[in-house]
C-alpha cells in the first residue's frame, strides 16, 4: 500500500514539502514503493543516464554506469569520483582551514578551534565546486573514509527490491 505520492516525495527532496506532512512522513513506517519513488525523484533531478542506486548526501550519489555497469560515486554534475568502494575523498577539490584566518571565515576570532589540534577539511567536486562533505580533524588525521555501504543487503533486507546488477 503506498502512503504517499510521487508528487510529495519529490516535495520532500526539494524542501517543498509542507512541514505537517513531512513530520508524518518521519515518524511512520516506511512504505515499500517510497524508496523507489524516492530514487525515481532523485533521477529527475540529474541530466545523466546513469541509474541512481544508493544517494550518499543531497547531491552525491552510487550510480550505475551505463557505460561499463560498474557502480561508481557520482555528483549531481555528472562528475565521477570513480568506485563506490572507494573513498570518494580522495578525489575530490579539497580546501583544509588551518590557519587562523581561514577558520575566522567560519567562527568569530575568539571561538575558532586551536589550529594546532583542528582542521577543518572541505571536500568539493572539482567539476561543480558542489561542497559534498566537511571533516573536522586533528591536522595529522588521514582522510576519513565515512563508510563503505553493503548495497546488496539494503536492498534485500530493507526495501525489498531487486539488486540493481552491476559489472565488477
Amino acid at each position: 500500500m503506498t502512503t504517499y505520492t510521487r508528487e510529495q516525495v519529490g516535495k520532500l527532496i526539494d524542501g517543498k514539502l509542507d512541514w505537517d506532512t513531512t513530520m508524518r512522513m518521519l515518524s511512520m513506517p516506511k512504505d515499500n514503493e517510497r524508496f523507489a519513488m524516492y530514487l525515481e525523484a532523485l533521477q529527475k533531478k540529474v541530466a545523466w543516464k546513469d541509474r541512481i542506486v544508493l544517494p550518499l548526501g543531497p547531491h552525491l550519489y552510487v550510480a550505475q554506469s551505463a557505460q561499463s555497469g560498474k557502480w561508481v560515486t557520482k555528483c549531481d554534475c555528472g562528475h565521477e569520483f570513480g568506485d563506490y568502494r572507494e573513498n570518494w575523498k580522495l578525489n575530490a577539490a579539497v580546501y583544509v582551514r588551518d590557519t587562523e584566518e581561514a577558520m575566522a571565515e567560519v567562527y568569530p576570532k575568539l571561538m575558532a578551534p586551536d589550529t594546532g589540534w583542528q582542521v577543518y577539511r572541505e571536500y568539493y567536486c572539482p567539476t561543480c565546486g558542489t561542497m559534498h562533505d566537511v571533516e573536522a580533524p586533528t591536522p595529522w588525521y588521514p582522510v576519513i573514509h565515512d563508510f563503505e555501504p553493503d548495497i546488496e543487503a539494503f536492498y534485500e533486507e530493507w526495501v525489498g527490491l531487486p539488486v540493481p546488477a552491476r559489472a565488477d
